[in-house]
């Protein structure tokens, strides 16, 4: 086990320049230091004082794969290490790591979406909020990368470096109305990806004509629009919720549609929703290149939202991110990676029919279940 860990480890992660100056006294291997921050992650560990006491309490384990010239690190060397790491180094070794064990289907959703880290910011220093771009592999339930901006609002700027680092052909990359932009638009289409973009005010012009193509159509009825039409109704708790999406492909229709790169359809997407006796109702519009479906298309919508459930929540709830007070140089962006690290490996062990909360718990408890979780690093 300890081989094939530390062989994965340094096939992918092996580039990264250990970020300590130059000295012969060095008391910790960097190959050491990151395997146990990647255990100790996995196994509950949410700061730095924790995964120093996880690894004395495993000293004997990994001991028995790693070298330890002088025991298990302090927290004061796992910071130091953390905070000095060159974070786009160790971006490229996690996207090396993904893209060998990631399988994307064609047509599988890719969700783009930023998170802030609430507690990373540093007011005496005049320094922001860290705001971290992700992409999120909906059906591999995986992140496939991520970037670092200052503002929220740098995401128009950030999505498209993101997207240059990832393998996406055949994917469908879905984004907020932040990311409708024509630069990315031809980002991901460069990419040999499918678009699907929420379109919203930013964009007036388009908007407005996405809006006006949809209510010709409804005082048409469809004819003459070529409309496509999907229907999803569900039932749960006292709450019926009705999604419809109508997908329109008369695209001489919409005003400067030659300015966005392939486009092939716009979509309105209806909500229904009744609770407690009360019905609301909200439209979205999107556009998109895909030459697909209505039905797909809802789903699509849908399968967005995973970055919100499946990723950022589970980020915050079970890893405490944003309780984190790492302020220091790179130590936030660097432990955010190495947090994706590990929800990556829990989410692709799937024997315990478990949240990730309880999967880092047994991981910490048993071996074996560790080792089981651990495998996920070179499959």
């Amino acid at each position: 086990m300890g081989d094939i860990l530390s062989n994965s480890i340094e096939s992918h992660f092996g580039r990264i320049t250990d970020p300590r100056r130059e000295t012969k006294n060095k008391q910790h291997k960097f190959h050491d230091i990151l395997i146990i921050a990647i255990c100790g992650s996995i196994c509950g560990g949410n700061d730095w004082v924790a995964i120093e006491r996880f690894g004395q309490s495993k000293f004997e384990w990994f001991s028995s794969f790693l070298e330890l010239p002088n025991g298990i690190p302090s927290h004061d060397t796992f910071n130091d290490v953390f905070s000095k790491l060159d974070p786009s180094e160790f971006e490229a070794g996690f996207i090396s790591w993904v893209s060998s064990i990631a399988h994307l289907l064609p047509g599988e959703v890719v969700a783009i979406d930023g998170k802030t880290l609430r507690r990373s910011h540093d007011k005496g220093a005049g320094k922001s909020a860290i705001h971290m771009v992700s992409a999120w592999a909906s059906r591999n339930s995986l992140v496939l990368g991520q970037l670092k901006t200052e503002e929220k609002s740098n995401e128009i700027t950030a999505i498209p470096e993101l997207l240059n680092h990832l393998a996406l052909k055949g994917c469908l990359v879905t984004i907020d109305a932040m990311g409708c932009q024509k630069n990315i638009v031809k980002t991901i289409v460069d990419q040999e990806a499918d678009y699907l973009i929420a379109l919203k005010e930013n964009q007036p012009k388009l908007y407005e004509s996405v809006v006006d193509y949809f209510e010709d159509s409804k005082e048409k009825n469809g004819e003459d629009c070529a409309i496509d039409f999907s229907e999803t109704i569900e039932k749960n708790h006292g709450r019926d919720e009705k999604r419809r999406c109508w997908v329109g492909r008369d695209i001489d229709r919409i005003e400067s549609a030659d300015q966005w790169e392939r486009l092939n359809a716009v979509v309105m997407i209806e909500s229904e929703r009744t609770l407690n006796g009360k019905t609301s109702l909200e439209h979205r519009y999107y556009i998109s290149s895909a030459d697909t479906d209505a039905e797909k298309l809802l789903s699509a919508t849908r399968e967005h939202w995973g970055i919100e459930n499946s990723l950022h929540w589970v980020l915050d709830v079970a890893f405490r991110e944003d309780d984190s007070r790492l302020r220091k140089k790179n130590g936030a962006q660097n432990a955010a990676i190495l947090k994706h690290i590990a929800l990556n490996l829990l989410k692709k062990e799937t024997s315990a029919k478990v949240g990730i909360q309880n999967k880092r718990l047994m991981a910490g408890w048993n071996h074996k279940y560790l080792r089981k979780v651990l495998d996920g690093i070179h499959t």
